[in-house]
């Protein structure tokens, strides 16, 4: 349709030298007189000017029209949804907003405040959980897209207030300096562990590697998830 536009509107502007032409013929008229000047015919000026108009209406109408059906299927912000969360091994039922990121979902509305908001932008790990033991950045997932999967958060690590392999390992190899994003590091690592029983180092970086450590503490890192790895297996506590 676009095309057809520039190509009709590129016609009336190539009918312009012919316009003082024209407009003799229609001084002179013809044998109908439909041409005369002041008659109520049109001139082919005139005839282009208003078919490109024309055509030009219909294109925008029916792009609004369209527009106006997209904006139609969009829920508004304000509007909730009824969905169900499957995290550490409980339900919870929950009125969401669609636009709510998961993360603001477990801090906020259920209080699982080990998961840290750092970058908010899927940059630096620090909201890691594991999504049917997979990690994912909470920060880049809808609320309702994690309806009908497992979540995992660092408090669902723990057995009580005993703390669980991966924990027990990074406090052993002082794992972390500042601690605001070592929730994240422990659940990248738990990730990683519960796909990799026995990882090397260079597959502990590479599996580490979207999460950051502002405080540089990662030959600890490392070492902790080495660790944490013997410890799985039933190692010396």
């Amino acid at each position: 349709m676009l095309l057809f536009l520039l190509q009709l509107v590129a016609v009336i502007h190539s009918c312009r030298p012919f316009e003082k032409r024209w407009h003799k013929e229609e001084i002179m008229g013809n044998d109908e007189g439909h041409q005369r000047s002041g008659g109520k015919g049109f001139t082919r000026r005139q005839f282009l000017t208003s078919a490109g108009a024309g055509a030009l209406g219909v294109a925008v109408s029916g792009h609004l029209g369209k527009e106006d059906e997209a904006s139609a299927a969009v829920l508004k912000s304000g509007e909730t949804h009824k969905i169900e969360l499957l995290v550490n091994g409980k339900k919870y039922h929950l009125l969401v907003e669609p636009r709510w990121s998961l993360l603001y979902v477990l801090r906020e509305e259920l209080g699982f405040t080990a998961t840290k908001e750092g970058c908010g932008s899927g940059e630096c790990g620090a909201c890691t959980v594991l999504i049917d033991n997979i990690p994912r950045y909470a920060c880049m997932t809808l609320a309702v897209e994690a309806e009908g999967v497992g979540i995992t958060t660092l408090e669902g690590l723990m057995n009580g207030e005993e703390l669980g392999p991966v924990q027990q390992a990074f406090v052993e190899h002082d794992a972390f300096q500042c601690g605001y994003c070592t929730p994240g590091q422990i659940m990248g690592a738990e990730g990683l562990l519960r796909k990799k029983s026995d990882p090397t180092s260079e597959q502990i970086r590479q599996g580490m590697s979207g999460n950051l450590c502002r405080c540089g503490a990662y030959h600890h890192i490392v070492g902790a998830v080495k660790r944490a790895a013997e410890l799985k297996r039933g190692g010396a506590a």
